[in-house]
């Protein structure tokens, strides 16, 4: 028997309304900082999370703008209140992905490989805002759905500089840097995250949910940046 859209999106919206809990945070327990540098470098595990556009929030909130809960690490950037669930093409859902704001021109769900597998999605490892041939999905709020043709990525390994740690490691936006993490028993080095830079920005190193427990992350001692293979950078 075929069930119409309008009763299962009514359906869905009345599942992520009963099961709400509090979402996990953006980011865990930050390791101890490397002194001596122009800024500490901060490595933050970046949680399941979605970015919308304005028209989005409209439709799926069914009102204008996000309702800031958290800041983030960056100054600007927050978690807002407004979650969402997440629905694959194997109609299984996720409920309570945090909504983080401001608002961009691209809606786009940033998901580790694990929450993929479970949504029976394939998604491409990505640098936020390179959204062309990624899969898409459904996205259900408490006013409504939003079915993404495309935005759907696991977010590329990156760390964030600004003018000074730019000059201090010898690096450019685009160019590569090891990331070593010192944990018990499972000190790893993670290859190949991505420099992005810009004005006014803290050293922060991002990384998923997966990478972050293969690390243990909340159990680290030390965190680096090592220069990665062919690098010119002084560090």
């Amino acid at each position: 028997m075929s069930i119409p859209r309008a009763e299962i999106e009514r359906i869905v919206r009345d599942v992520l309304l009963n099961r709400f809990q509090p979402p996990e945070a953006n980011g865990k327990p930050n390791p101890p900082a490397v002194s001596g540098k122009p800024n500490p470098l901060v490595v933050n595990i970046s949680a399941r999370h979605v970015h919308l556009t304005d028209e989005h929030v409209q439709t799926l909130f069914g009102k204008p703008g996000l309702t800031p809960d958290k800041p983030l690490y960056q100054d600007g950037f927050y978690a807002a209140e407004e979650t969402v669930a997440i629905v694959g093409p194997r109609r299984r859902m996720i409920p309570n992905i945090r909504v983080l704001g401001p608002c961009r021109g691209d809606s786009q769900v940033e998901l580790a490989f694990t929450d993929a597998i479970s949504l029976g999605l394939d998604i491409p490892v990505r640098l936020s805002g390179d959204l062309k041939g990624t899969p898409g999905c459904v996205l259900v709020g408490p006013a409504g759905v939003v079915e993404l043709k495309s935005g759907v990525i696991r977010a590329m390994r990156h760390v964030h500089m600004g003018p000074a740690d730019l000059k201090y490691y010898g690096v450019a936006q685009g160019d590569t840097l090891n990331l070593r993490v010192v944990s018990p028993g499972c000190t790893t080095v993670l290859e190949d995250l991505v420099v992005r830079a810009g004005e006014n920005i803290k050293l922060e190193a991002h990384i998923d949910t997966d990478e972050g427990n293969a690390v243990h992350l909340e159990q680290a001692t030390k965190v680096e940046l090592l220069p990665a293979a062919g690098c010119k950078c002084r560090h």
